[in-house]
């Protein structure tokens, strides 16, 4: 460090002149005493709340535009460029803001400070923002006279279709209910996900030109030959709405139901009551769904014993007039895995808690207890231990821990199943679709596929499916080849769409390099790693971030008899403040946030501010190599691991 200015800009001299497309070893200089050839580069990488978020979306992006680091266009509120940010990958972003489980909180890297981002809660946010001020989509190419049908307006389907008709192709969504939205609207109660904002998201898609036909089944409303003659391609979003028997020998009885079929009973409004004691077999968020369903539809003394059963097989609508003489009822929720290792949401477990829901674990169902009239009265089960082993599920019965556990009504939540009625050329064999990475149907050149018809799991993961479907239904109607997916397959920042944005422009080059430090055609210094790297906690410098404790929005927890009755939405967003705060505890993991450590700390002052008009995020720092001597300060002192040191070769 002692050197003068001129010997520092001998050693550090640049390594490739514009042109030069052969690199020559320089091993041995690497390091030397108080100095390196390494010096810094700024490198994006994807962030875990990101790669494991299913929908892919940009959530340091709107974090950052959330917080005031990424600033939005002229005449355009922050809100809105969140949003549309968001919205890229999710067009559901107020109802996935209530019900995803939020997979992208239990990577966040401030967990190793003290707690994750609300990100989950400022979705909710922006969707609500959204909805209160009529924000509207902006299809992004031009038309091309294509036309696409999506089989299913559930998420996955919705999501293909918003996709496609941003591209400019013509969409028709075919449906086999009444209303657009699959298991977004029948498959969970409306006080989880209230009907006007699910029916404000789904307008904003058919606001872009998507058709709808709804109460039209493929296969018996039109035939699946019709669909091939008038559609250049086809998307399967046919879901998993049949439920899945229990598992036990003779399991049919007359009060034994599906998750599926008890929850659309209840969405379409058949169902107002049941029987005095439930009891739901599972251990998801599908079980919880019904457990919380039937505490607040309670039971009324004078019903006949087949009344639910009748309304949940769509062949009775309740008197709404018995519904002053109902009660509580009694719900028990069995399953297989300790409670604490259940698959549904912690928090949606505690609220069941909370209300009264009897919730016992290490449960495997064993044989229908029945009456004389062939109706169960009970389910005998018996203490197990259940284990995932090579993808499967195994279960161990402990046995002499039999018991029965009475019930007028039993649901069982194990599962959902795809009805391939009239589909059946698409069946695997195993009751699901098979597909490659791009999600085209195998065999079946033009045909997509997304949702649990590939596999059950979450509704974010549907909508992920829907989304990266689009996009190679998109390159088969442009003639293009199918490329292959990336590793981290995620919605990520774009520097150079960035520095456009902000006025500025990258060349074309005209001859082989390897880099160049005179040159428009690329990003000086700059690497995008994050379709095949996820930045992990021991990359950043912990220590800049304090001890912020997370905002929480506000829950209305209800008890076993507030909860009879009570329909209401239980959470409330965050006010604007609260929003912007929590989207300031984000670390930006593998983006600069712009804290100012590595000007600060550096020694040789080589790393400098960009100036303002050549600025935007991401290019907020650069570093004068004549000045560098590699001493990786700034490396060590920067918060999100966005400067690493690369080889000066």
């Amino acid at each position: 460090m002692s050197e003068n200015r001129e010997a520092t800009a001998a050693r550090n001299f640049r390594r490739y002149k514009d042109g030069d497309s052969k690199p020559d070893a320089w091993r041995e200089w690497i390091f030397d005493a108080d100095h390196t050839h390494k010096c810094p580069t700024y490198v994006q990488s994807a962030p875990p709340c990101q790669a494991s978020c299913p929908a892919g979306e940009d959530i340091r992006g709107y974090l950052a535009i959330a917080r005031g680091t990424e600033k939005p266009p002229a005449g355009m509120a922050w809100q809105e460029y969140a949003w549309r940010r968001l919205t890229s990958a999710n067009p559901f972003p107020s109802v996935m803001g209530r019900v995803c489980p939020a997979p992208c909180e239990s990577g966040c890297n401030r967990n190793e400070v003290e707690d994750h981002v609300g990100i989950n809660s400022v979705e909710h946010f922006l969707g609500e923002y959204a909805n209160q001020h009529g924000l509207k989509y902006v299809a992004t190419g031009a038309r091309t006279g294509k036309r696409v049908a999506v089989i299913g307006g559930g998420p996955a389907g919705l999501s293909c279709a918003y996709q496609l008709a941003r591209r400019g192709h013509e969409v028709t969504v075919f449906d086999e209910h009444e209303h657009l939205g699959g298991m977004m609207r029948y498959g969970i109660p409306g006080f989880r996900t209230p009907r006007p904002v699910l029916d404000a998201e789904i307008q904003r898609i058919l606001d872009l030109g998507v058709q709808a036909r709804t109460r039209c089944r493929i296969g018996r409303d039109v035939t699946l030959e019709q669909i091939r003659g008038q559609f250049d391609a086809v998307f399967l979003g046919l879901g998993a709405q049949s439920g899945r028997a229990l598992p036990i020998p003779e399991g049919d009885a007359p009060n034994v139901v599906t998750a599926t079929a008890f929850l659309r009973a209840f969405n379409d409004g058949r169902l107002q009551h049941v029987g005095r004691r439930v009891l739901v077999v599972g251990g998801g968020d599908t079980s919880i769904d019904v457990a919380t369903v039937a505490r607040r539809l309670g039971h009324i003394g004078h019903a006949k014993p087949t009344d639910f059963e009748e309304a949940i097989g769509g062949r009775l609508a309740h008197d709404v007039a018995e519904v002053s003489a109902k009660r509580g009822c009694d719900v028990t929720l069995t399953s297989v895995f300790p409670v604490d290792k259940m698959q549904a949401n912690r928090h949606e477990i505690e609220q069941a808690m909370a209300e009264g829901i009897d919730i016992r674990g290490g449960l495997v169902p064993l044989a229908l207890v029945r009456g004389p009239d062939g109706r169960a009265t009970a389910l005998r089960v018996a203490r197990c231990e259940a284990k995932f082993a090579g993808g499967k599920l195994e279960i161990k019965r402990i046995e002499g821990t039999e018991e029965d556990i009475e019930a007028d009504l039993i649901v069982s939540a194990i599962g959902q199943a795809v009805d391939f009625t009239g589909l059946e050329e698409f069946d695997n064999g195993r009751g699901a679709v098979a597909a490659d990475r791009n999600y085209q149907v195998a065999g079946k050149p033009g045909v997509f596929a997304g949702g649990d018809v590939l596999r059950p799991h979450l509704l974010t993961t549907a909508i992920g499916h829907g989304a990266i479907a689009a996009d190679g239904i998109d390159r088969v109607l442009r003639g293009e080849e199918m490329e292959k997916r990336p590793k981290i397959d995620v919605h990520t920042f774009d520097l150079a769409r960035k520095m456009v944005e902000v006025g500025q422009k990258l060349g074309r080059a005209t001859e082989p390099m390897l880099g160049t430090d005179r040159s428009d055609v690329g990003i000086h210094n700059f690497e995008n790693r994050s379709e095949r790297y996820v930045i992990p906690h021991d990359e950043l410098f912990l220590g800049h971030f304090t001890d912020t404790p997370r905002l929480r929005r506000k829950v209305t927890t209800l008890d076993k008899d507030s909860a009879l009755g009570n329909f209401q939405e239980r959470l409330e967003p965050l006010s604007e403040p609260d929003a912007i705060a929590e989207a300031k505890r984000c670390m930006s993991c593998g983006m600069c946030f712009e804290c100012d450590n590595c000007v600060v700390y550096c020694p040789q002052t080589a790393v400098f501010k960009v100036p303002k008009k050549q600025a935007t995020l991401g290019r907020y720092v650069d570093t004068d190599y004549t000045r560098c001597i590699g001493c990786h300060i700034c490396h060590d002192v920067c918060p999100t691991g966005y400067i690493q040191m690369g080889l000066g070769e």
